[in-house]
């Protein structure tokens, strides 16, 4: 507005100047020429055509210079329109007041309120930015240009952010004059910065802005990380008190990508923390800088290190795992040099009852204990390792046979003593047996399998030994592939046949039932025991006809006896959990039944406790066998994986207590106390109690003083064919 007012004013007056300079032309020729007055009157007439001539082009030309601004001021508008940007000054020394027509957007007041009320402007500020505003005038009043950012309130109360850039103007005297401020709306930056730096300082991992060495920022979490209370006690500070010095310097060094660095980050408290951080070159303050982002991974190394760790560690002994073993072996093997290593299989004798009777928190700690022992005695003469369950190998390199034969007994005489746990006392001993290296095998797999052969030829030989492995061993695993290849002919060759081992009531020798016992009468090596072809036919698939044949056989021999009119009593009938996994088990149990006609009531299914490997399974078959009326005992019991909460569940009708611990009566550091236990449980269950494995007479009277009533051995009598079973079912007793 005010360059168009002065051009104006500028226009009037060199009209009238122009004028006056025609009029002294016209009087000066007057006076030289007055007497010709023909010249005189062409003279007036040419000034004054001359003078409208030029008044004319600065009319022209200043209309020209008029629509330039007005244009060029409309454009300016339209920019200032387009910004939300609004113009306010203040020529004090007049009072007069411009302001842009933006102002009405910034503020929703229209422009005639701002010229009616000069503090309109103050007045809508939000009150708890009045100090910015006090601090501002200060400024000004000293001749300081400040930018100030402050609140304000609309009239429909939307608060808007406004920049406010003030420019004071002095006069020669010193006197403030005039006042331009330029008005910006920055409420949207102002938000995206509120969210960004709410979003910032909400995160959980360190944001920081690092330049020339210091921190220029960081959030609460970063501040939290490294162990400050506050952002205003790291600001300012080196980061190098917190970053290692090569991570630092690559930080510097890169203007243009991002890095990523793994270290470890130093605390205030002195603690050392693992930290993964991201850097990348930033803007900051219109100066290069780095914005690092960094998270805690201690929790995620520790898991990766525990991971590693157990990826070759055994997680409850920590001894090396069979794949950490495999390695160590593989390369002493492959490495230079002659030289001799054994290996030595080890296998705990009895573990499996204790952990099976005691529980596996007593079998866990007693593996633990084994460990330490064994670590203990080997020391630095080799590795020990558990390969699973309760076996375990040793590698020793650079020793001889008769070496390793001193430390295979210095492990057996390690464990003539007990293992406390929880102030009981328990008794393990070893089987060892021992591959040697380049003798009985040149790689790593051979080595352990012969010394895992070996191992077995310790227990055969009674366990609690250690034996070397021989090529002799060898025809053992050949005759066990000649028995495979005969138990697949066995049934269809009529070779198997049933014996019968009586079951006695032990006060009165009275005959209450009998056990079915499959033998196999092999043409060439005679009668064959279970103990050799049993496993077999588990490992083979071949125990589901083969338990078939056996329950159809009992039940018909069951019957046959009845009818010849001897006494009912159950038969027993093992059954493995092969066959129970076996979807037709059910149904050849029915077949059996409905086709010899026996009564249900007379046929006892012995089962294992391996059952509860699939507890949901077994529960549902054995639930739909007592459905059919059969009986149902727990054979062996003690020596698999019962668990009381789930034996009270299943609906068995009796248990049979292992030989091993009928053994265990004459022992004298037990006296029979897992015997009494399991009478005990099997009372407050409600369950019969059947002994097994039974040779002594004083085996006898401990059972009978413990009440347990029916028992079954070599006692009473070996398992006999039906002829001889028939002389027991006539008398109905059964003589010692």
């Amino acid at each position: 507005m005010k360059p168009i007012f002065k051009l104006q004013n500028r226009k009037l007056i060199v009209i009238f100047g122009l004028f006056i300079i025609a009029e002294l032309g016209i009087e000066i020729g007057f006076t030289f020429v007055s007497a010709r007055t023909g010249f005189y009157f062409v003279l007036q007439f040419s000034i004054l055509m001359a003078t409208l001539f030029i008044l004319f082009l600065i009319e022209r030309s200043m209309n020209r210079t008029k629509q330039e601004l007005t244009k060029n001021k409309q454009k300016l508008q339209n920019i200032f329109d387009t910004l939300d940007v609004a113009i306010w000054s203040h020529e004090l020394s007049s009072d007069t007041l411009l302001i842009t027509q933006g102002i009405e957007k910034l503020y929703g007041y229209s422009l005639e309120q701002f010229y009616e009320d000069k503090s309109l402007w103050k007045k809508v500020v939000v009150p708890e930015d009045m100090h910015i505003i006090e601090e501002r005038e200060k400024k000004l009043s000293i001749g300081e240009p400040i930018t100030s950012t402050y609140r304000i309130v609309r009239p429909d109360e939307e608060h808007r952010w406004i920049l406010d850039r003030g420019i004071p103007i002095f006069d020669a005297k010193g006197n403030f004059v005039d006042f331009t401020s330029v008005l910006f709306d920055i409420t949207h930056r102002k938000e995206s910065e509120e969210r960004y730096r709410s979003l910032v300082e909400s995160l959980p991992d360190m944001i920081a802005v690092i330049s020339r060495g210091k921190i220029d920022y960081i959030n609460p979490a970063g501040f939290k990380l490294v162990g400050s209370s506050s952002a205003a006690q790291l600001i300012g500070q080196p980061v190098k008190a917190y970053l290692p010095a090569h991570v630092l310097e690559q930080i510097e060094n890169e203007r243009e990508e991002k890095k990523t660095f793994e270290f470890m980050l130093n605390r205030l408290d002195g603690k050392r923390i693992d930290v993964e951080m991201s850097a990348m070159p930033i803007l900051y303050g219109g100066r290069s800088a780095h914005q690092v982002v960094v998270r805690d991974i201690t929790q995620r190394k520790k898991a990766e290190r525990t991971i590693q760790f157990m990826a070759y560690h055994d997680s409850l002994t920590e001894l090396p795992n069979r794949y950490r073993f495999k390695q160590h072996l593989s390369r002493i093997l492959n490495s230079e040099g002659d030289r001799t290593v054994a290996v030595m299989f080890l296998d705990l004798d009895r573990f499996k009852i204790i952990n099976d009777t005691k529980g596996h928190t007593v079998g866990d700690q007693l593996l633990q204990k084994v460990s330490q022992r064994l670590q203990n005695t080997v020391g630095d003469e080799g590795m020990v390792s558990r390969q699973g369950g309760d076996e375990f190998i040793i590698c020793m390199e650079d020793i001889s046979k008769e070496k390793a034969a001193e430390v295979a007994q210095r492990l057996l005489d390690v464990f003539t003593s007990p293992i406390a746990i929880d102030n009981q006392e328990y008794f393990v001993t070893p089987s060892i047996g021992i591959g040697i290296y380049p003798e009985d095998g040149t790689d790593e797999e051979t080595l352990i399998k012969h010394a895992d052969t070996a191992m077995y030829l310790a227990k055969e030989r009674g366990k609690n030994n250690f034996q070397f492995y021989s090529p002799e061993l060898l025809d053992v695993s050949s005759r066990k592939m000649e028995l495979e290849g005969g138990l697949r002919k066995a049934l269809d060759n009529q070779e198997m046949i049933l014996h019968y081992q009586p079951q006695v009531e032990l006060e009165t020798g009275k005959l209450v039932g009998v056990e079915a016992l499959i033998r196999w009468l092999h043409p060439q090596n005679g009668l064959i025991p279970p103990a050799q072809f049993i496993p077999l036919a588990e490992e083979t698939g071949l125990i589901v006809p083969l338990g078939k044949w056996v329950l159809r056989q009992a039940c018909e021999q069951n019957k046959a006896w009845q009818d010849a009119g001897f006494p009912a009593i159950p038969i027993s009938v093992n059954i493995s959990v092969r066959q129970m996994d076996d979807e037709h088990f059910l149904g050849s149990v029915t077949e059996a039944l409905e086709k010899t006609g026996l009564a249900p009531r007379y046929l006892d299914l012995e089962i294992t406790e391996s059952i509860m490997q699939n507890i949901e399974r077994s529960t549902d078959i054995l639930s739909r066998l007592k459905e059919l009326g059969v009986r149902l005992s727990m054979d062996d019991f003690g020596t698999g994986y019962s668990s009381l909460s789930y034996l009270k569940h299943l609906p068995i009708d009796s248990i049979k207590i292992d030989k091993s611990f009928i053994d265990d009566i004459n022992h004298p550091s037990n006296q029979g106390l897992m015997v009494k236990s399991i009478v005990d449980m099997g009372r407050n269950l409600n369950l019969a109690l059947i002994a097994e494995g039974i040779e002594k007479e004083e085996q006898v009277s401990f059972l009978k003083r413990n009440s347990c009533a029916i028992g079954q051995g070599y006692y009473f009598s070996a398992p006999v064919t039906a002829e001889v079973m028939r002389k027991f079912l006539a008398e109905g007793f059964v003589s010692v």
